[in-house]
């Protein structure tokens, strides 16, 4: 990568030197370690506010800064989305019942970079339309990821992630998307988790970016509930999300945010 540090492209997305790498590998993977960490928290009767504080207390012992606490008025070290929530649900009193499904979205700040995840987790017993959701959200995830070539579009990483899905009967949420990051928490690109081949930028390597598809069961609308921060399927069909934080190579992409126990998924056997 011979690019000068900290160019931006002419659509506004940076391009990273390689020694930035580094320091996204060391934040992707405290945020990776959370997650793996608060697995065996999640169980029937926890509370999403109990598993917000452990997290809390988890960044605060790696001697790192919550990205989320603070911003724009939120104040919270995660999101916690329980069945039907889109994302962004906040951590409060509620228990979880037998068979919740549930997504955890935890972003670290470690010497100015960027470390931004979420995985799946289960408490009790998993039901198989659940499971197959999960899944599928998983898979698309993973087609997105390696569509993320230097040459390929952002419309190609979009249309991987949307045909997948939409092949096995689900639907990909537009209201929504990855995000670029780095030494910022979002930056360009839009990271789009549907759309048509060939259109949109064109990556490069150095680009530092999110890809986060969210998946529902039933209809892809969503709406935004009057706390003005968690996002619900509008016909309350359950709903999914995992997310890694990656950077363009000239080979596959580098994930930053990779579990350093192997259990980004199934993170809950």
């Amino acid at each position: 990568m011979d690019e000068p540090k900290g160019r931006l492209t002419k659509d506004g997305i940076r391009i990273y030197g390689e020694a930035d790498f580094a320091g996204m590998h060391v934040a992707g993977k405290l945020a990776a370690q959370i997650l793996d960490d608060i697995a065996q928290h999640v169980f029937v009767g926890q509370t999403t506010g109990e598993l917000d504080r452990l997290i809390t207390q988890m960044v605060d012992d790696a001697g790192a800064k919550s990205a989320t606490i603070g911003y724009r008025g939120y104040q919270h070290a995660s999101c916690i989305s329980v069945n039907h929530v889109v994302c962004h649900g906040i951590p409060g009193d509620k228990k979880l019942k037998d068979g919740d499904i549930l997504n955890i979205d935890v972003t670290v700040i470690v010497d100015g970079w960027f470390g931004d995840t979420s995985r799946m987790y289960v408490a009790g017993t998993l039901s198989r339309k659940s499971e197959r959701l999960i899944q599928v959200t998983h898979d698309a995830l993973m087609y997105g990821i390696e569509a993320a070539r230097p040459g390929n579009t952002f419309g190609d990483i979009g249309h991987a992630i949307q045909t997948y899905v939409e092949s096995q009967r689900m639907s990909v949420v537009r209201d929504f998307c990855g995000h670029g990051l780095g030494r910022v928490f979002h930056a360009p690109p839009n990271v789009l988790h549907y759309g048509r081949a060939g259109t949109g930028a064109v990556l490069e390597e150095g680009m530092f970016f999110t890809i986060e598809p969210m998946v529902n069961l039933g209809r892809p609308e969503t709406k935004v509930l009057a706390d003005d921060w968690t996002a619900v399927t509008r016909d309350k069909s359950l709903s999914a999300q995992f997310e890694h934080s990656i950077g363009v190579t000239a080979g596959a992409p580098e994930i930053f945010t990779l579990s350093p126990a192997g259990k980004f998924h199934p993170t809950y056997r």
